[in-house]
């Protein structure tokens, strides 16, 4: 199979023409599909902007008193926070004390559809997770490991700005592989890679025609 091929964060290749792989295994248990919401994209950053009307895009405060860069909101019947306290799901969305909007149907129907076409059926996501990330924003290497239950698969979706993915192994000294995304490529991570570490490289500058100058992440997940 044809190796996607990296390169400096501003520096990503044409990720629509052609010359890669519509789907590409990163790691047992992990796969790369191109484009598998590109067709849905508007409808999902249009989603996007109902949620982040009842819960805001907010900046988390890590236990260790670090504010994030990258703005945060959720949708679902649970949703990721961090404070203080630690890291966490919650029913209830503490900027506003209520619970978090319910999760539109696109998005639950696109992350089973995905999880099915990487090998895990049956996926039910309970979470959804937004971030938002602009010029210069970035998201260290991480575990996610505040679910209950890591039989599930991790259903992530990227749409606007490309960005460079980084994906690693199971011990954080594991160098992580480049990855460029474009918008619309989701990837599904679970089996022996659930627990790999990941994140993003810092965001270049750029316009996309659906999100301006930011990019959208969607990050889906069965937390209860």
């Amino acid at each position: 199979m044809t190796r996607l091929r990296g390169g400096a964060d501003g520096d990503l290749p044409n990720l629509r023409g052609g010359a890669l792989p519509r789907a590409e295994e990163l790691a047992s248990g992990a796969m790369l599909l191109r484009g598998f919401a590109e067709s849905e994209s508007a409808a999902l950053v249009a989603a996007v902007a109902q949620v982040a009307a009842s819960a805001p895009f907010r900046h988390m405060v890590t236990p260790g008193g670090y504010q994030m860069s990258v703005a945060m909101t959720n949708c679902g019947a649970a949703g990721w926070i961090t404070d203080r306290r630690g890291y966490r799901y919650s029913a209830i969305d503490p900027a506003i004390d209520r619970p978090w909007p319910v999760m539109p149907p696109a998005f639950r129907n696109l992350a089973r559809r995905a999880a099915a076409a990487a090998g895990f059926d049956g996926f039910a996501p309970e979470s959804c997770l937004v971030n938002r990330y602009v010029a210069g924003t970035q998201l260290s290497l991480h575990q996610d490991r505040n679910e209950r239950d890591y039989a599930a698969p991790i259903v992530s979706v990227s749409l606007g700005l490309p960005a460079v993915f980084l994906f690693g192994g199971l011990k954080r000294s594991d160098r992580p592989r480049r990855v460029p995304l474009a918008s619309g490529d989701i990837v599904v991570w679970g089996g022996p890679a659930r627990l790999a570490f990941h994140g993003v490289a810092p965001l270049a500058a750029g316009d996309h025609p659906l999100t301006g100058g930011c990019r959208i992440n969607l990050t889906l997940r069965q937390a209860l």
